[in-house]
């Protein structure tokens, strides 16, 4: 079913919305985690850091396709809630002819470099072997990354944040059924991880693809409304590649930043490792925030309703302190406990610095949730160019962690580069927030001005 966003009180709107999306993405960072755990506990610590050294590169990449997909889905939520039917169809077909483009030739260019950026970010020997069979499969598997990222985006932009989450549950369970047969009863190691995670995407993207055509009538498209449209196509990539850019730019600063803790070495890997997955699941209520955020601005921005907007954003600006509260709690009081998943209680070193470094980042979290709703929320009133300045500051930040304040001060200086990071973010975006508010609404002005003297 689609959901109008453009009538209805915006905090119930928005709850709506987030919470099956939050589903959604706790089932994909637990199957996520499922890999870290079995490999951590089955494998041992230098698996472990192994597929943890591929993480800031598998963002770089896989970020990328995500940030695509869902700038994709902006001019289609647009379009939704304008009541522009036509328009939807001829951007969700050319979503599709653009996502085939970029899957196959992204997926050639990175397998192909795979090997030699793990060694240009000065993967330690030990472990550079493992992380190559892990994240050259992860690359493999680019095609259901699009398939899943697409359907998922476009089921969303018309307001069902539902079903993609019953599809990913699904992923979750079958990946946790195939981490284990790959990893424990045929013993493929890291690369048996990488194998599950790919297989139980493409699942879940089939199933969001079969879905999609079988129960969105909106979605019915003629022969002439599948051909290429060059207009659109390019209105498209406006949106999606600077999306994706924005991912992509952030993620330079985190690849910059991994390099720094893989000169520390093995264990700092490990420990940041754990750390990180399971800061990944505490921060994604901030994810659905964001993806709520963009498909309700690009709605109301398409109906016209501005001052819908700012409510939106109070309301999801209240959400994301409220939560950041919480988060404190939780790890300040089990934080320590949540990270003996990943490692064993005797590998005292490694779980003091990555509980030292959970401790450290939660406390800046609500700077982070406003990172996600206010980035999201430019991108859905589709300024997405203007979004990508906001990656280019975390990539600052995180530059100038990994360059001058790591080789300085060590495991310390990796704990603080993350909040850097979303700190420079927040002196963007805010501004850029009412510059493009105060552009929008003389858009609309000028629209409705012409409107009524026709």
């Amino acid at each position: 079913m689609e959901k109008d966003m453009t009538k209805g009180s915006p905090m119930k709107l928005i709850l709506g919305f987030a919470v099956p999306l939050l589903c959604g993405l706790l089932f994909q960072q637990f199957y996520s985690m499922v890999d870290a755990v079995i490999v951590g506990k089955y494998l041992g610590v230098e698996a472990l850091a192994a597929v943890g050294a591929t993480g800031s590169v598998n963002f770089l990449i896989i970020g990328f396709c995500m940030g695509v997909c869902n700038g994709f889905a902006i001019p289609i939520a647009q379009e939704f809630g304008a009541g522009h039917e036509k328009n939807l169809h001829k951007y969700v077909a050319n979503s599709v002819w653009l996502s085939l483009i970029f899957a196959v030739v992204m997926t050639i260019l990175v397998v192909i470099l795979c090997r030699p950026i793990l060694q240009l970010m000065r993967t330690p020997e030990n472990i550079i072997d493992g992380s190559y069979a892990y994240i050259v499969i992860i690359f493999a598997g680019i095609p259901v990354v699009y398939l899943y990222n697409m359907t998922a985006a476009v089921i969303r932009s018309l307001g069902d944040s539902r079903t993609p989450v019953f599809f990913l549950v699904m992923a979750a369970l079958l990946n946790i059924v195939l981490d284990l047969l790959f990893i424990i009863v045929i013993p493929m190691g890291v690369a048996g991880a990488a194998v599950a995670t790919v297989i139980s995407q493409a699942v879940a993207g089939l199933c969001c693809l079969i879905y999609m055509r079988r129960k969105f009538s909106i979605l019915k498209l003629t022969r002439e409304e599948w051909r290429w449209d060059g207009f659109c196509a390019s209105k498209l990539c406006g949106m999606g590649i600077p999306m994706g850019l924005q991912y992509s730019i952030t993620a330079i600063g985190t690849v910059i930043l991994q390099s720094a803790v893989n000169s520390i070495g093995s264990d700092a890997v490990a420990s940041v490792t754990a750390a990180n997955k399971l800061a990944m699941l505490i921060m994604c209520p901030f994810d659905a925030m964001g993806s709520t955020m963009a498909t309700y601005g690009g709605q109301n921005v398409g109906a016209g309703q501005l001052e819908r907007v700012d409510q939106g954003l109070k309301s999801c600006s209240l959400l994301g302190l409220l939560y950041s509260l919480v988060a404190v709690g939780i790890v300040y009081a089990a934080g320590n406990k949540m990270l003996l998943l990943f490692l064993d209680a005797g590998e005292s070193a490694i779980l003091s610095n990555a509980t030292m470094f959970m401790r450290t980042t939660v406390l800046f979290y609500f700077p982070l949730a406003l990172v996600n709703i206010v980035r999201f929320l430019i991108q859905g009133m589709g300024y997405s160019k203007l979004a990508v300045f906001a990656g280019a500051f975390e990539m600052l930040a995180r530059g100038l962690a990994g360059f001058v304040l790591v080789p300085r001060f060590g495991f310390h200086a990796v704990c603080y580069a993350n909040p850097l990071a979303w700190i420079f973010a927040d002196i963007f975006l805010i501004p850029a927030f009412f510059y493009v508010r105060s552009v929008t609404a003389k858009i609309l002005n000028r629209e409705k001005g012409q409107g009524a003297a026709a």
